[in-house]
């Protein structure tokens, strides 16, 4: 029963975010889903990023820290990793708890593709710091 909670109040967090990508980034909202990378796929730019982080504060009441929520410390974390010889998954699972051990590994499987960031990293985001 709490995990169906749970994936209610994911899909009103996406709902939500998508309505504010979409205002800010002047989209659709059906051009907006969890698996949608917010600067490959909708060219958010780093003032986007801005004015998508206040929105989101604003709107969940939850303090929005920069470079958590967008991943932007994500290859110095890994750099890290690599010169202290730990286990870049482990590694980046401490640095992001919000991420899903699935997330981490897709993300480190996509690191050549560009910015890895996507919706539903937002989403896991949200989600964790209202628990």
């Amino acid at each position: 029963m709490e995990e169906v909670g749970m994936m209610q109040n994911n899909m009103e967090i996406l709902e939500k975010i998508k309505q504010i990508v979409a205002d800010i980034l002047d989209l659709e909202e059906e051009k907006i889903g969890m698996d949608t990378y917010l600067i490959r796929d909708l060219g958010a730019e780093s003032i986007d990023l801005l004015e998508l982080a206040v929105s989101l504060n604003a709107a969940f009441q939850t303090e929005i820290r920069d470079d958590d929520i967008f991943l932007r410390k994500l290859r110095f974390y890994l750099e890290e990793a690599k010169t202290t010889g730990r286990d870049h998954h482990a590694f980046l699972a401490k640095q992001y708890p919000f991420l899903e051990d699935s997330r981490i590994r897709e993300i480190l499987n996509d690191l050549n593709g560009g910015a890895v960031l996507r919706i539903s990293d937002l989403v896991c985001y949200i989600a964790h710091h209202q628990q």
